[in-house]
């Protein structure tokens, strides 16, 4: 029986960036595969007719082509690439739907974010962070380059990012690109400003962003504004709104309104992510349309192949309704809602998670990405007024449709207030019954995301050789409404601990669970929670902590987030609360652990800094638990999901080797 293996990462290729083009007769979307002997990774784009039929690959070459974007008229499509240069970040191209050779427009020294069409498809406009002057002048010395950096100095708090290594001293500003010459202008400059999530008014004339623009944006980090400014460059002006987070905005089609996804208030994370519409003259308030629903507006959906694409707003052509995206009981689903926040109407239903969603000019085709538990996901497009889905893509079909995958039980129980929780349960491929075996619970990250109805490969893979993997959301997550995610919020390892353990008093009672070989594992808050565990209960009898959580008094100020730690505990900084941070790291109870229990940590870890596993592991090595520390180099948090292949095999087989050890 074949069945998913560690290698099989190497083989899957994954999609992303789905586009239908304005007719609606082609996708285009990205294509993602790795070379396991150099271990690149590289993608291409590639297009499908929008009834079906084979795809084709539209651009070849070992280099990375992403962010597709089709011109309004649909004969051009404008794409990141680096194929000039490997060793630079993407620059912008545009190719022609006709075939040919992608035209470079204007090379930047420096990055560049994804593209945006003017409404005539005479211009682009892209967020850009330049190289600093002191990197750049390193590039164009070869001595000075192999020597590398000589320091760095900064006086921002915000001065690293996971995933992207320490930050420039430059920021993001908006350029807009003319396509007849490949020139580009300049629209914005700021020394401490950002602009970010540029998008156009229908009728050209106006560009609008998001952007922070207090004196100090770091210490301010809820002070996020939308702003506009004139096509050609010009005067800023601010559209007032409350303060709060604010993403993705999108206008009307008559121009009046904006719409875009946030939350008004300050330092309460847990609240639901809402859509939001405002005139675009500033002239009223914004109006939440969807706060009576208690929705969190996002579709993210924990997975370990591929990341979910958010999408900004979709009016429709009559501007009367918007069609938003919701995480909603582990599905990342699609809404939409009149204007005055009535009619509700489903539009992607449950079983699984849409992402990437774009609609044709007449909006009668919609296309997206669609993954469930059994498929990481496919390109699709479903007819709007039907709803006839039509899959485009088969990626995978030479792992997934030879492999006999494990099948996947949904449960609602009662939590540990007697609170309605919903988990899943993965059993081997070969399950039988009447057999006794081993499990392990697996913990979600965040905590404020949750798991749910998509493809995992780390879990199939653990269930292929032989364990039960079990998993659920626990309160202080996403997907259950504002309570859910509330319950939580400056209280880690409460109530979430008495949902975990009322998720493993239902599973150690099914009559193939073998409750003397349970094990319990999970990453970032799922290590925290993992070492919170061992330190306040003995019935496992393995733990895998990962890229872990274990003290915050020294987590706050490490991470690359660093303060905002006083917004998740609700406390002051450490010196100000001290108490309350101890009570909340897993380091003040491990002192009680007796579970062998494996630390993997990344050493580029930036967002939980290497020196939170450093710490858990010499504990439990002082106190005679049994341990091992493995830690990866060059990686940052996100190793599980992003990290090279090599390495993430190598991390599944670690997992894989401590739990046989103490389970089988």
């Amino acid at each position: 029986m074949k069945t998913i293996t560690a290698q099989d990462l190497y083989r899957f290729q994954l999609a992303s960036g789905v586009r239908v083009s304005p007719d609606g007769s082609k996708v285009v979307y990205v294509q993602h595969r790795v070379d396991q002997k150099t271990e690149k990774k590289y993608a291409n784009l590639w297009l499908a007719d929008s009834n079906g039929g084979t795809p084709v690959q539209f651009t070849y070459g070992d280099h990375v082509d992403t962010t597709p974007e089709w011109s309004p008229d649909g004969k051009t499509i404008a794409f990141l690439s680096n194929r000039r240069n490997n060793a630079r970040p993407p620059q912008l191209f545009v190719i022609s739907l006709l075939g040919g050779e992608a035209r470079p427009l204007q090379e930047i020294a420096g990055s560049v974010g994804a593209p945006v069409w003017s409404p005539d498809g005479k211009h682009l406009v892209c967020t850009v962070r330049k190289m600093d002057p002191e990197d750049l002048e390193r590039e164009k010395d070869e001595n000075k380059k192999k020597l590398g950096v000589v320091y760095r100095q900064y006086d921002r708090l915000f001065y690293k990012f996971d995933g992207v290594g320490y930050l420039p001293h430059e920021r993001w500003h908006l350029w807009k690109f003319d396509l007849k010459t490949g020139k580009g202008t300049q629209l914005t400059d700021h020394k401490v400003f950002d602009e970010e999530s540029p998008f156009w008014s229908p009728d050209g004339n106006t560009i609008g962003f998001v952007s922070n623009r207090n004196p100090d944006p770091d210490a301010d980090f809820y002070g996020i504004g939308i702003y506009t400014i004139p096509a050609n460059g010009g005067e800023i002006t601010e559209i007032p709104t409350p303060k709060g987070s604010k993403a993705h905005p999108s206008f009307s089609p008559d121009g009046k309104w904006i719409a875009y996804y946030g939350v008004h208030c300050e330092k309460e994370e847990y609240l639901n992510d809402s859509l939001f519409i405002v005139p675009a003259d500033g002239s009223a308030a914004p109006r939440n349309l969807t706060d009576a629903y208690d929705y969190h507006v996002s579709n993210w959906t924990i997975n370990d192949l591929g990341t979910p694409e958010m999408m900004a707003p979709l009016w429709s052509l009559d501007g009367k309704r918007i069609t938003f995206p919701v995480t909603y009981h582990g599905s990342s689903i699609l809404k939409s809602v009149a204007v005055d926040g009535s009619d509700l109407q489903t539009v992607v239903d449950e079983g699984g998670v849409a992402s990437g969603w774009t609609v044709d000019k007449a909006q009668k085709k919609m296309a997206y990405m669609w993954g469930h538990m059994y498929d990481p996901s496919q390109a699709v497009v479903q007819d709007l007024q039907t709803g006839k889905c039509t899959i485009l893509t088969t990626l995978n079909k030479d792992i997934l449709g030879k492999a006999t995958l494990s099948k996947v039980e949904e449960v609602w129980y009662k939590g540990g207030a007697g609170n309605d929780l919903q988990g899943w349960i993965m059993t081997p491929p070969d399950f039988d019954p009447a057999k006794k075996y081993p499990s392990i619970l697996y913990i979600h990250g965040g905590p404020l995301v949750q798991f749910g109805k998509f493809f995992m490969h780390e879990f199939n893979y653990l269930a292929a050789q032989g364990y039960v993997v079990h998993f659920t959301n626990p309160r202080g997550g996403r997907g259950y409404g504002f309570d859910h995610a509330k319950v939580n919020h400056g209280k880690w390892g409460t109530a979430d601990y008495a949902d975990l353990m009322a998720w493993t008093d239902y599973v150690e009672k099914l009559p193939y669970i073998d409750k003397e070989r349970m094990g319990v594992a999970g990453g970032s808050y799922g290590g925290y929670m993992t070492l919170w565990i061992v330190g306040h209960t003995h019935r496992f009898k393995a733990g895998v902590s990962q890229r872990c959580v274990s003290n915050f008094i020294s987590e706050w100020g490490s991470s690359d987030v660093n303060y905002s730690f006083e917004q998740e505990l609700q406390a002051g900084a450490p010196f100000q609360d001290l108490e309350k941070y101890w009570n909340m790291s897993p380091m003040k109870y491990i002192g009680n652990a007796r579970t062998p229990t494996l630390i993997i940590h990344n050493e580029n870890d930036m967002r939980c800094p290497i020196e939170q596993g450093e710490q858990a592991y010499v504990a439990l090595k002082r106190i005679g638990v049994e341990t091992e520390m493995v830690r990866f180099p060059d990686e940052f948090h996100g190793l599980s999901r992003d990290g090279r292949t090599d390495r993430r095999i190598a991390r599944l087989n670690h997992i894989l080797r401590w739990f046989d050890k103490y389970l089988k």
